[in-house]
């Protein structure tokens, strides 16, 4: 039975009407077919509304253009008129605060982005950003309809000038649900956050098949771009998870942690984890031989509330951390150098990860804790030609422009240009502090003795012995742990047991922090 043999033929009254708009709102609920959901949910997929259910807290949601048809000519397309055209879009509340929506119905067309259901999606981003709300898009298309033609493809165009524009204004999370392709990539690497889900998503600008007619190369989808590749590899995603129950739980969770747009704080909740409490285990957990390392995991979760803490990037240059937290319940980003993976020193990949965290917290109100323990940056040909300098100055220039309360920690090692990046003093850290373990110089003791006591050294009638005493005589005069706190650049050596406490107060003096930049339309930063 057809839509219109359920309709009363020309209703003539205000009940026959609504009777008629009740039949057309349950085929636009009810999608194109039981067959259609049955092969969404035999991928190991769940359908468009399923996945809002999930996001959204119940029955919050608002659709809008729920009966929104295309109005496309030829190809057949004039026989398939789908209401919702393969979008669903609206808004909600996640823990009671307004989130905006979109979600492709791959039951629909493949989830393929036609005129309308690329002005469906532009109206829903402006909506958003007029609110001041977050906006996340929950992805499962097969890319252009290719139907349509050039139409389609300037749909795309507008979707990517309003994520620019709602770059830094508004929180955009895009949660990769299935196939995103070509052009359609790009979308998501405007955004915030990225989130995949194992097996079920892809994201590549060419797929398996061009590579191998252009390179030869034979490579699955998943290979390709598959959930593990963006998030280990690439970098594209920030989070993967195994299913899609998982990964929208976490979308919430990481919601929870964000402010409404940039002219809010982040949520603050109240936290049982006392403020004054004292951490002896950190004396343990850090060992004072620098050359010894150590999981910085576990300090963060000595130093945040309940030791829970959300990791951005997690498997993607594992030798920085990215994280969100809280302190006494107000939310920090925490960047902290990762000893137990390439001694924790900065490279390409580290820098940019960094970088954009920064720029990320600094954006949305996020005070910024730098924890140090640094080397300094990788060293290698591969490194220099990559361009090391140009990716090493993105974190320099994040760090330099965020105007967000900044307080740095130096656990040990800070040696070098490495030390400077980190958010030190000297590029406008608030408040830098450091542990009794700390050793801050322009390198190594090792190293610096050899330059500096380079002709003494040879000359010696037992050059190792020499060597021994000269770095001990370096260490002696440079690099003791008070060295810094003596000249200014450093504001306090603190006892490790009671970081936490330091940094919730300097966190609640910080709180009223204002900084303004100079008059500009925008930097030039590195790239």
């Amino acid at each position: 039975m057809t839509v219109v043999d359920q309709i009363p033929s020309e209703p003539v009254d205000a009940r026959g009407r609504v009777a008629e708009l009740h039949v057309l709102r349950e085929q636009a609920l009810a999608g194109p077919s039981e067959r259609a959901t049955e092969a969404q949910h035999a991928k190991g997929k769940l359908t468009a509304r399923e996945r809002i259910e999930l996001l959204l807290d119940p029955g919050s949601f608002n659709e809008v253009e729920q009966l929104r048809r295309h109005r496309a000519q030829g190809f057949g397309l004039e026989a398939r008129k789908p209401y919702t055209d393969g979008v669903i879009t609206g808004w909600g509340t996640v823990d009671g605060r307004t989130v905006f929506v979109y979600a492709h119905d791959f039951r629909i067309f493949g989830g393929a982005l036609g005129e309308a259901h690329a002005t469906k999606i532009h109206k829903i981003m402006d909506m958003a950003i007029a609110a001041g709300a977050p906006l996340v898009s929950l992805n499962d298309g097969a890319g252009a309809r290719i139907q349509e033609g050039v139409s389609a493809l300037a749909g795309y165009g507008g979707i990517f000038q309003r994520n620019t524009r709602a770059s830094g204004v508004i929180p955009q999370i895009s949660v990769m649900l299935g196939p995103c392709a070509g052009g359609a990539a790009y979308s998501p690497a405007l955004t915030d956050f990225v989130f995949m889900v194992r097996e079920t998503s892809q994201m590549f600008i060419t797929g398996p098949d061009v590579v191998k007619a252009v390179t030869g190369e034979e490579i699955t989808q998943n290979g390709l771009g598959g959930a593990d590749v963006h998030a280990g590899t690439s970098g594209v995603a920030h989070f993967a998870y195994d299913d899609e129950e998982t990964c929208i739980a976490e979308v919430r969770y990481l919601l929870s942690m964000l402010p409404q747009n940039n002219r809010e704080n982040p949520p603050a909740v109240p936290s049982e984890d006392p403020a004054d409490r004292r951490s002896d285990v950190l004396l343990d957990l850090v060992p004072a031989d620098g050359n010894r390392p150590y999981d910085m995991h576990k300090v963060i979760e000595e130093l945040v509330d309940d030791g829970d803490y959300l990791e951005v990037h997690e498997r993607w240059a594992r030798n920085i951390i990215c994280a969100l937290a809280r302190l006494d319940g107000q939310v920090v980003g925490i960047v902290a150098n990762q000893p137990q993976t390439l001694a924790g020193v900065l490279d390409i990949e580290a820098s940019e990860k960094a970088a954009r965290f920064v720029q990320m917290c600094d954006a949305f109100n996020i005070p910024i804790i730098t924890l140090l323990d640094v080397p300094g940056f990788l060293p290698g040909v591969d490194q220099e030609h990559g361009g090391i300098i140009r990716h090493g100055a993105k974190l320099l220039y994040a760090y330099c422009n965020a105007t967000v309360p900044r307080i740095s920690l130096i656990l040990r090692k800070a040696y070098g240009g490495a030390y400077i990046v980190m958010d030190s003093q000297s590029i406008g850290a608030d408040l830098t502090y450091a542990w009794p373990t700390n050793e801050i110089a322009v390198m190594g003791a090792e190293g610096a003795a050899n330059v500096i006591f380079r002709k003494q050294i040879a000359e010696a009638e037992d050059p190792e012995a020499m060597r021994t005493r000269m770095v001990k005589e370096y260490k002696a005069e440079l690099m003791h742990p008070y060295y810094a706190a003596e000249r200014g650049l450093v504001d306090d050596v603190i006892d490790p047991a009671d970081t936490r406490q330091v940094l919730i107060r300097s966190l609640a003096m910080l709180r009223t922090k204002h900084a303004d930049l100079p008059s500009r339309k925008h930097g030039n930063p590195p790239q």
